[in-house]
Parts: structure tokens; C-alpha cells; sequence
């Protein structure tokens, strides 16, 4: 049975990926500050919850391990533009970090979560070996991640670098600060959907489940087709035009609700763009994506209806950090003797 562990285990990608890595038979090390609670991950006699931060990972955690995938993140935009240097420590520095650590403990693979938003906008479509352009600091923590990491590939250690197209999808670590989320919630909440003149601009997406069946594959594939390589990860059929996943999107929610949802055109025209190329892991892994937006959003609309979904502060990424600290603040100015009312 091989061990793997994962950092940012207990996030919005990681809550899906462990109990897919359980039910495949490995042993997992799920490592997190878990900020958003233990219980998005099941209990599972082969998993073993670590609550540490990456930034602090002792070498003694990676004995017996033979695969990291590296998730950890301070998450989107917003939060990395908040928490610039708290994003550029976990998000670049720990990840190097935590490869060097692996490969001097005798790991065999480690992969490195990271995301298309590294080409910024372009005029062009653009693949692995196009120029990057990373234009927030979420996006040049990730490129130096990968700059980081990708040298530390040799014959005894498989480093694999996958650049992923915008997510979408549920999770139990629900997000609805991602477009094809934030969209289908704004749709069946208000009936109407707010999008950017003039919709033409592309944005590549992926669901979180297809994402990480590509996790699981490069645990298993020839090491020969995926050492020092970077992966798009997504579908070329998944680039989409706004105006076009508006119109999906509406259309899903409301067939489902029975009630017309509107699009709303506002600000002035967007030229920012980038249309990714996912040939590469299709071409050398066999691998294509099982979903799309239409897909994603009907999911999403009938776990809202079920009640199994909904949308709470937890759902932001930046407000939940924000709200974090605020009780942080509290607590500790509160706090005695180990406790508030009972010490």
C-alpha cells in the first residue's frame, strides 16, 4: 500500500481528492491548518490528519511516504492580493520547500497543483511552451513554485507540474468565489445574471472532479511521460467565451427552476483574455475531461434544492479568512487561563 500526502488536504480541491486516493487503496497524510474544519474529510482508518502549517513541515512527516501532491494554497486573487506575503511564503516558498524536503527523504513522486492564470491575458492561444504573463500575485507565486520545483527532477524523483484551467464543480469545502459557482448561485438565487461587457473574452475552466482524476493518474502513469513536465489541465472544448457560459448557465437554471433568468450587461468592455491549448495531456495521457459547464451547473442548482448546499461566509475564501482573524482577535483579548467563561 503506498502513502501519499497531500498538503491543503482539507481545502476545495483536497476534500475531493482524499477520499478518491483512499478508495483507490493508498494510504494518505492529510496535512492542512483545516481553517475550514476536519469534517469536509471522512474518517478512514488510512488516513491520518496532520494539523500543521507547510510553512513549518518537519522532515519526520515524510517517512514512509512515495507521493506528495502539493495543494496548499492561499487561494484566488482577492485573498492573494490581501495577504501578498503570506501568499508568496506558502504558495511559492513552502511548496520548494516541501519538494526539497520530499526528494531528500526518499519520495519517489511529487506533483505541483498549479494554475493557468500564470499566462495572464492573452492575444493568442497558448500552451505549455507559451510566455508567461502572471499578472496578480496568486499568479507569480505559482510560477515561481514551478520554477522552484521543476529543477529538482531527476531519475529518483518525478516532479510533475499541472497548470490548471479555472475550477468549478461542488465540494464539500464549497466555494462560490469561482466564476461557474459564483454564476450558478447568482442565477437561482436572483434570477439574474451579472456579467461584463462584452463577453467575448475567454476563460478556460475544469471541474474539481476531473482535475483530480488527473492527480490519481500521475501517481500511476510511466514516470518517463511526465517527469519535468508541466500539464494544462483542462479541455480544449472547455474554453469558454462569458457570454456564452452566461447563456449556458441561465438556460440550466432555468429549465430546472421554471422561472427566466436574466443577464445583465455591465462596465465597459473587457478585452483581458487567454485561450489555453490542452492538447499536450490529451495527446501523451490518453486523458480528456468527463465534464462541462452545463454539467457542473446542473449539479450544483440540485444540491441547492436539496438543501445539501448552501451559500454561508465559508464559501468566500477572502471573507472567511477575514472573519478568522477578526475572532483571532477577540478570542485572544478574551481569553484566560485557557479559556473564556470556563478555565
Amino acid at each position: 500500500m503506498k502513502t501519499v500526502l497531500v498538503t491543503g488536504a482539507g481545502g476545495y480541491i483536497g476534500s475531493i481528492l482524499v477520499p478518491k486516493l483512499l478508495k483507490k487503496g493508498y494510504k494518505v497524510k492529510a496535512v492542512d491548518r483545516y481553517f475550514f474544519g476536519e469534517d469536509k474529510l471522512p474518517r478512514d482508518d488510512n488516513l491520518i490528519l496532520i494539523k500543521e502549517d507547510t510553512r513549518r513541515l518537519k522532515e519526520e512527516v515524510f517517512a514512509n511516504v512515495d507521493y506528495v501532491i502539493d495543494l496548499v494554497a492561499i487561494s484566488n486573487d482577492p485573498s492573494g492580493e490581501a495577504f501578498k506575503e503570506v501568499t508568496y511564503q506558502i504558495n511559492h516558498i513552502s511548496r520548494v520547500r516541501t519538494a526539497n524536503i520530499a526528494k531528500k527523504m526518499g519520495v519517489k513522486r511529487y506533483i505541483l497543483p498549479s494554475s493557468c492564470s500564470i499566462y495572464g491575458f492573452q492575444d493568442k492561444k497558448v500552451n505549455e511552451n507559451s510566455k508567461t504573463n502572471p499578472l496578480t500575485v496568486y499568479a507569480v507565486a505559482n510560477e515561481r513554485a514551478e520554477r522552484g520545483v521543476l529543477p529538482l527532477a531527476d531519475e529518483n524523483f518525478c516532479v510533475t507540474v499541472i497548470r490548471q484551467a479555472t475550477v468549478f464543480g461542488y465540494s464539500p469545502r464549497m466555494r462560490f468565489d469561482l466564476a461557474i459557482n459564483g454564476m450558478t448561485y447568482g442565477a437561482y438565487k436572483n434570477k439574474k445574471l451579472p456579467l461584463m461587457r462584452d463577453g467575448n473574452q475567454y476563460r478556460p475552466m475544469v471541474h474539481v472532479q476531473d482535475t483530480t482524476d488527473v492527480m490519481c493518474l500521475l501517481l500511476e502513469v510511466n514516470e518517463n511521460k511526465i517527469n519535468g513536465e508541466i500539464f494544462n489541465v483542462g479541455g480544449n472544448n472547455l474554453n469558454y467565451k462569458i457570454k456564452d457560459l452566461g447563456e449556458i448557465i441561465a438556460k440550466v437554471v432555468s429549465d430546472i427552476v421554471g422561472e427566466k433568468v436574466e443577464i445583465e450587461w455591465y462596465g465597459d468592455p473587457d478585452h483581458r483574455s487567454y485561450y489555453v491549448d490542452f492538447s499536450k495531456i490529451r495527446d501523451v495521457l490518453g486523458w480528456e475531461p468527463k465534464w462541462d459547464a452545463k454539467k457542473g451547473a446542473i449539479e450544483i442548482v440540485e444540491k441547492l434544492q436539496s438543501g445539501e448546499l448552501e451559500k454561508n461566509t465559508q464559501t468566500i475564501t477572502l471573507q472567511w479568512y477575514q472573519e478568522l482573524i477578526k475572532w483571532h482577535k477577540i478570542i485572544k483579548n478574551c481569553e484566560k487561563y485557557g479559556g473564556i467563561l470556563e478555565i
